[in-house]
């Protein structure tokens, strides 16, 4: 299947395109569907698998539909999250798939001041991002009204509860109208979380994914336990023996992403980094150059290598260890695809050797220590 046979409007159908999208993931497939028929969704995946789009895609194209984008623009949609990171995240990616659309789009949250956000709510908004707390805040001072949303997204569901988001969800959707779509997203479905959907939604659709563990015949994993400081000159040495081989690298952080591509570039190996502090037009190049084979080594966070869909990827390195193992199976699934072989290789300091554990657990296998 592929995003052109979801039946999704051209103008977005185009922006997917451009992000060098072709078929959705498992989530994508099941959700996109449903949602595009209003029904309520109860969306089980875990994080990295594509969540954002299951929902944002088809928000965008049911106020496409309704040609209600217009006059005094109080918010239709709103997608609660529970960090500054996920709400920049998901709001980037609307700002990606609505690029050909006249909807707009803000998102919100704490620890900035309120004023610049406020200005942006004054101009109005078609689809609001935001952290539970910020919400609060803003409506109770008077500069958010809830009466016209009809599409309400919570997202990482379990997340928000561990936090303890509850009582400030709950006064959230006591100001919200009954009549609309609810869309609920969560890598775990605790008891909390069936309790409060039951109370919530009507006649949901469960689409549960189970995360896909890749094919071990094809792809060789490998783990190299080393101190820190090491593994800088360690990937100049693995790049050095494959000179003529595409490599995707990945960090944690986008600081460790700039500093890697600084590092590749004294021992005179070419790299670019893509991260979300770079631009939409810089990450696009960089994507463009790899794929092409312009740029050999692509070093990349988990959020930005999300359109990176490489047939022939011999090896991919997880610099640093990803916190949720799950992120784990998606990275080195960019190897071994299409019948390929693909190798893994994976950099563990001491103070990650916990990661590996988990890792290990749920993969069902030790990695080869090298």
């Amino acid at each position: 299947m592929t995003f052109k046979e979801l039946n999704i409007a051209l103008p977005i159908l185009k922006a997917i395109e451009e992000k060098g999208y072709t078929v959705p993931t498992p989530i994508q497939s099941k959700a996109i569907p449903v949602a595009l028929t209003r029904h309520d969704i109860i969306g089980c995946a875990q994080t990295g698998t594509g969540k954002t789009a299951s929902f944002a895609i088809p928000i965008i194209q049911h106020l496409l539909t309704d040609k209600k984008i217009a006059g005094a623009r109080l918010p239709q949609a709103l997608i609660l999250t529970p960090t500054r990171e996920l709400a920049l995240q998901i709001s980037e990616c609307i700002g990606d798939y609505a690029h050909y659309t006249p909807i707009r789009h803000d998102v919100l949250f704490g620890g900035v001041n309120q004023r610049p956000q406020v200005n942006m709510l004054q101009k109005g908004t078609d689809i609001l991002v935001a952290t539970p707390g910020r919400l609060l805040d803003l409506m109770n001072q008077g500069y958010i009204h809830l009466n016209q949303i009809r599409y309400f997204v919570l997202d990482e569901a379990d997340r928000m509860l561990d936090m303890g988001f509850i009582h400030d969800i709950k006064r959230i959707l006591a100001k919200l109208p009954k009549e609309k779509q609810t869309l609920f997203f969560s890598a775990t479905l605790p008891k909390s979380i069936v309790s409060l959907t039951r109370s919530l939604l009507n006649d949901p659709v469960k689409i549960d994914i189970t995360p896909e563990s890749p094919t071990v015949d094809v792809i060789e994993q490998f783990v190299y336990f080393i101190e820190k400081e090491k593994k800088g000159p360690l990937l100049i040495s693995i790049l050095q023996k494959v000179p003529d081989q595409s490599v995707l690298v990945f960090s944690r952080t986008k600081h460790n992403a700039d500093r890697i591509v600084r590092t590749l570039s004294k021992a005179g190996i070419g790299s670019q980094a893509i991260h979300g502090n770079k631009s939409q037009a810089a990450r696009q190049s960089a994507l463009e150059n790899f794929k092409s084979g312009k740029t050999r080594v692509l070093v990349a966070t988990d959020i930005a290598a999300r359109g990176i869909d490489i047939n022939e990827l011999p090896l991919v390195i997880n610099y640093d260890l990803p916190d949720v193992p799950e992120t784990y199976i998606h990275r080195i699934g960019r190897t071994g695809r299409a019948g390929n072989t693909g190798k893994a290789f994976t950099f563990c300091s001491p103070e990650e050797r916990k990661l590996v554990q988990s890792i290990q657990k749920l993969i069902g296998k030790k990695l080869t220590s090298v």
